[in-house]
């Protein structure tokens, strides 16, 4: 695909958040029949070969060069294979929705990160944002229910899990940045994505567990072919390429929409019920988000 106008390009990038608001159902479909690194294995499995397509037809394949090795290793095992363990492994006891609301927050972890690591400036409004942002959370992981927090307990397992999968997608996107500046990044992410399918292979070959997955549902081979052709195929390709036209902070703006898709698809195919307090939260994420990610103008 070769975008060329602001149209186009805001187009791409909304149908990879569209994509991706998507893929919390059809991890949840999958997981019904074979387990969290399974459904990594396949997923990423197509998705490195889609990428590789990509790669090929754009002339922009090379060999990485022994410094690039260990890069796109660290990046593989921290982006792929551990940030994806935690997500899909959460999606087993964690709502489609709550995941998508939680996931949301991954731009205040990433300005935190960013704030500690690459000393890039914080400012009260962030702070602020970040705050809003953790009661937010609270008020999804609880979906309105204070007595949780009375009680001392609050959602499940897996929204602890998918809180730190938010967490490990901002360390991905920051140690990902220096990279991008000095190759293509469908390149880039066709080794990263490699590197992180080989790592899962590795641990499903230490643990024995079978990769032979013959009697998998129709429905669940289908949710797998989404993942891998659209979720971690094309949506990706799609978002970076978006990148190259238009500032972050644009692009970037549309993954608030991100829940609002998961919502709707969850409650339609899944039959999960939403709650005025979970929506309630989610609102103060989105905005606590805003907070954090907005542009910031200064002076000379």
């Amino acid at each position: 695909m070769s975008i060329s106008s602001r149209t186009g390009a805001l187009a791409a990038s909304a149908a990879a958040v569209t994509i991706w608001g998507i893929s919390f159902i059809a991890t949840k479909v999958a997981l019904r029949e074979i387990g969290p690194f399974q459904v990594i294995w396949i997923r990423f499995g197509i998705g490195v070969m889609v990428l590789g397509v990509v790669v090929a037809a754009r002339r922009e394949f090379s060999w990485p060069a022994p410094s690039e090795l260990w890069r796109f290793g660290f990046l593989g095992f921290l982006g792929i294979s551990l940030h994806q363990w935690l997500q899909v492994t959460g999606l087993i006891t964690a709502q489609a929705s709550t995941t998508a609301w939680i996931v949301s927050t991954s731009p205040v972890f990433i300005a935190v990160i960013g704030w500690i690591l690459l000393r890039e400036p914080m400012d009260l409004a962030r702070i602020l944002g970040m705050a809003l942002s953790a009661a937010g959370v609270v008020g999804v992981i609880s979906k309105g229910d204070l007595a949780m927090l009375s009680g001392g307990t609050l959602g499940t397992t897996g929204d602890g899990l998918v809180l730190g999968s938010a967490i490990t997608w901002a360390l991905f996107s920051v140690f990902s940045r220096r990279l991008l500046r000095h190759q293509p990044p469908s390149r880039m992410l066709f080794f990263v994505m490699l590197a992180g399918w080989v790592c899962t292979s590795i641990f499903l070959i230490l643990t024995g567990q079978s990769l032979l997955l013959l009697s998998l549902s129709g429905q669940a081979i289908a949710a797998l072919v989404f993942l891998g052709v659209f979720c971690s195929g094309i949506a990706y390709v799609l978002w970076y390429d978006a990148l190259h036209y238009l500032p972050v902070s644009q692009v970037g703006s549309l993954l608030f929409f991100e829940p609002l898709v998961t919502i709707v698809a969850a409650a339609l195919l899944l039959g999960e019920t939403v709650t005025v307090g979970a929506v309630l939260g989610g609102v103060m994420i989105l905005g606590g988000v805003w907070l954090v990610a907005r542009p910031r103008h200064t002076t000379a």
